[in-house]
C-alpha cells in the first residue's frame, strides 16, 4: 500500500444508532489522527433499525463539530475500505473484556487479509462504557428515556422511527 497515510484511520461500525460512547471514541480518534473516516457498515445480516443512509446522516449531524472527520457508508470488506481511504488501519472501541475476544478475532482476521493494516483499540470514558446501540434500541422501543445515552438528534430519530413502525404494524 504505497498511498497509505499514517495519520488517517477508519472507525468502522454499524452505528445503529450512534451513541455517546461512539462519539467519545470519535473525538478521541480525531485528537490523535489528522483524518478519521467513520465507516458506517451496511450490515444487512444485523437487520439494522435505520437504513444505511439514515445512519450516515445521523453520524454526520452529531459529529459535525469534528473538522477532520469524514463519514461514509460501505458494503464491502473493511480492508477494502481502509485501502480505498488510504488509511493506516482501524480504530475500534472496547468497553469490556467481553468485547476484547471478539475484537481480537476480528483484528487477527483483518491482519490475515491485509498485513499492512494496523488495529488500534480505544476505551470510552468510564461513564459511557456500558452504553451499546442494541441496549439503546431496546430502551427506545419500549418508550424509555435514552437522553443520557445519545444526542438529541438520535433520540428524536429513534422516537420517530418507532412511532412510524408502530403506525405500520
Amino acid at each position: 500500500m504505497s498511498n497509505v497515510n499514517p495519520r488517517t484511520v477508519v472507525y468502522p461500525g454499524t452505528f445503529d444508532p450512534i451513541t455517546n460512547g461512539h462519539i467519545d471514541l470519535v473525538e478521541r480518534a480525531c485528537n490523535l489522527f489528522d483524518h478519521v473516516v467513520i465507516g458506517v457498515a451496511a450490515s444487512p445480516k444485523k437487520k439494522p433499525l435505520f437504513t444505511l443512509v439514515e445512519r450516515v446522516k445521523l453520524c454526520q449531524r452529531v459529529l459535525k463539530h469534528c473538522a477532520n472527520l469524514e463519514v461514509c457508508g460501505f458494503n464491502s470488506l473493511l480492508v477494502n475500505l481502509v485501502r480505498e481511504k488510504g488509511a493506516c488501519g482501524v480504530v475500534r472501541g472496547i468497553r469490556a473484556v467481553s468485547d476484547f475476544e471478539y475484537e481480537f478475532q476480528l483484528a487477527n482476521m483483518n491482519r490475515a487479509l491485509a498485513p499492512e493494516m494496523e488495529n488500534l483499540f480505544l476505551t470510552p470514558a468510564e461513564h459511557l462504557s456500558f452504553i451499546s446501540s442494541s441496549l439503546v434500541r431496546e430502551i427506545a422501543s419500549l418508550s424509555g428515556d435514552v437522553s443520557k445515552f445519545v444526542p438529541l438528534e438520535v433520540e428524536q430519530a429513534l422516537e420517530e422511527k418507532f412511532r412510524s413502525l408502530g403506525a405500520s404494524s
